[in-house]
C-alpha cells in the first residue's frame, strides 16, 4: 500500500499519538439493538462505493436483502483516526477508515486492524460472512474468524497497472482461507478452477429494466446535446485497458463520426488520450443517468487493448449496451467473443480498419439482427439471478459446521 507523504508541520509520531486517543471513541455509532434475524456480511473492497457503479455495487445492494452488509472501503487520508459509517440503504452501510498522514506501512496495517475490530465490537457482529474483492485486505483481517470467507474475484488484479507486488501471494493466502470463490467471467473461472475446490463463474450481469429504458427515446443530457451524429459511445473506466491508438486512428479515418467517452480517467495521463474535434470526454456519470446517454447514441464500443490487464475481463458494459438496444463493436476480448460474438450478438474487430467497417455496418442497420435472441440471453443474465445463485451457495456452506 502506498503511504502518502506527510504534509503537516507536526511529526508523524505526534500524529500517531493524537490518533491513538481517537481509538477510545471513534466515529462508529454503537448498535442500539440487534438487527432482526439477519447475519452480517463484511465486504472488503478496493473500489469505492461512489466510483463507477459496477459489480460490487450491484451484488452488495442485493446482498443487503439477505444480510446486514458493511462495505469497507480503502482509507481516506487526513488528520483523524476513525471510521465513518454512511447508511446507503436498509441494511447496507458504507464504512470508510480515516487515517492520519505520516504513518508507516506497519502502522497503516495496525490501525486498519484496530478500526475493523472496533467496528465489529460496536456493531456486535458475532456471526458474519467475510467477502473479499481485494486479497490485500488480508493484511489487516487475517485474524478474523468469520463463519464463511467468500472471494469474489472480479478481475485479475495482479495484472493491473500499479498492482502491489505482494498481491499474488495474498491471493494464494485468500484462496486457502476461502470457502467459496466466485469469478467475474469464464476466463477467470478457467484460471482459478484448479486452485480451489469450490469455484463458480458469475459473469457480468444486467439490470435490464434500468437500461432497457434507453430503447425508448430519452432526453439528451445537456453536455451531449450539442454533439452531432452519428455518435459512437463508450462508457467505463478509462485506464491502461483503453486502446488509445485504436480510437485515435478510427476517429482520424472518420472525422464525421462523433466519439463520446463517459467515465473517469485513472492511472494514465489524461494528456496521453487521443484528441480531436470529434472525440468528446464527458467524465464520469451517475449510474441513473446512463440510459439517457445511451438512448442518444447510435453505436456502442468496447475499445479494449489486448494486454495482460484485459486477458480475463468480462466487461459489464456489453450486456448494458445491448439491453439499451445499441449495436456493439468490441475488440477480441475472450469473454465478449464467447458470450456475445460467437452467437452474432456483437461484432468483433481486431484492427482499426475492421473496427471502422464494423461500426459502419452497425450504423447501416446490418448488425445485429437477432434482437429476440439477444433479449433471451439478457433475460438469463440478471443481477438478481446472479445474487440468488450466489446466496444459495453461501447458505449451503454456512450450514456446514465451521471446523477451522
Amino acid at each position: 500500500m502506498k503511504i502518502p507523504e506527510y504534509l503537516g508541520s507536526n511529526s508523524a509520531s505526534e500524529l500517531v499519538e493524537r490518533a491513538e486517543s481517537k481509538l477510545v471513541n471513534p466515529v462508529v455509532p454503537a448498535a442500539t439493538s440487534p438487527k432482526a434475524q439477519k447475519q452480517a456480511l463484511i465486504c472488503f473492497s478496493h473500489l469505492r462505493w461512489n466510483f463507477v457503479y459496477q459489480r460490487p455495487q450491484h451484488i452488495m445492494s442485493r446482498a443487503s436483502k439477505d444480510f446486514n452488509v458493511y462495505f469497507i472501503e480503502e482509507p481516506i487520508w487526513g488528520n483523524e483516526l476513525c471510521i465513518s459509517l454512511c447508511k446507503q440503504a436498509d441494511d447496507l452501510q458504507i464504512v470508510v477508515p480515516h487515517l492520519p498522514h505520516g504513518l508507516t506501512h506497519d502502522e497503516v496495517i495496525q490501525y486498519q486492524r484496530q478500526l475493523v475490530d472496533e467496528l465489529i465490537e460496536r456493531e456486535k457482529l458475532t456471526d458474519y460472512v467475510a467477502w473479499y474483492y481485494t486479497p490485500m485486505a488480508l493484511n489487516f483481517t487475517d485474524h478474523l474468524r468469520p463463519s464463511l470467507t467468500v472471494y469474489d474475484c472480479m478481475d485479475e488484479l495482479s495484472a493491473f497497472l500499479g498492482a502491489p507486488r505482494e498481491l499474488i501471494d495474498k491471493e494464494k493466502e485468500l484462496l486457502t482461507q476461502a470457502g467459496l470463490v466466485f469469478t467475474g467471467g469464464y476466463s477467470l473461472y478457467e484460471a482459478k478452477r484448479d486452485r480451489h475446490e469450490a469455484v463458480y463463474a458469475f459473469p457480468s450481469s444486467i439490470d435490464h429494466s434500468h437500461f432497457s429504458a434507453a430503447r425508448a427515446k430519452q432526453p439528451d443530457p445537456d453536455d451531449q446535446r450539442s454533439i452531432g451524429h452519428p455518435r459512437i459511445g463508450f462508457s467505463g473506466v478509462i485506464d491502461e485497458r483503453f486502446d488509445r491508438e485504436l480510437i485515435a486512428e478510427v476517429a482520424r479515418r472518420r472525422p464525421q463520426w462523433q466519439f463520446v467517452m463517459l467515465g473517469p480517467v485513472v492511472k494514465i495521463d489524461p494528456a496521453s488520450l487521443p484528441q480531436g474535434a470529434n472525440i468528446h470526454y464527458l467524465g464520469m456519470k451517475d449510474y441513473k443517468q446512463l440510459p439517457n446517454y445511451f438512448s442518444n447514441w447510435d453505436v456502442a464500443i468496447l475499445p479494449f487493448a489486448l494486454n495482460e490487464s484485459t486477458r480475463f475481463i468480462s466487461p459489464t458494459k456489453t450486456p448494458e449496451y445491448l439491453s439499451a438496444g445499441l449495436p456493439v463493436v468490441s475488440t477480441p476480448i475472450r469473454d465478449v467473443i464467447r458470450t456475445y460474438g460467437a452467437p452474432g450478438f456483437a461484432q468483433i474487430a481486431d484492427t482499426a480498419e475492421a473496427f471502422e467497417k464494423a461500426i459502419e455496418r452497425a450504423l447501416n442497420g446490418h448488425h445485429p439482427t437477432d434482437w429476440a435472441g439477444i433479449d433471451d440471453l439478457l433475460a438469463e443474465s440478471s443481477w438478481n439471478k446472479t445474487w440468488n445463485e450466489m446466496c444459495r451457495h453461501i447458505n449451503a456452506q454456512v450450514q456446514i459446521p465451521f471446523e477451522q
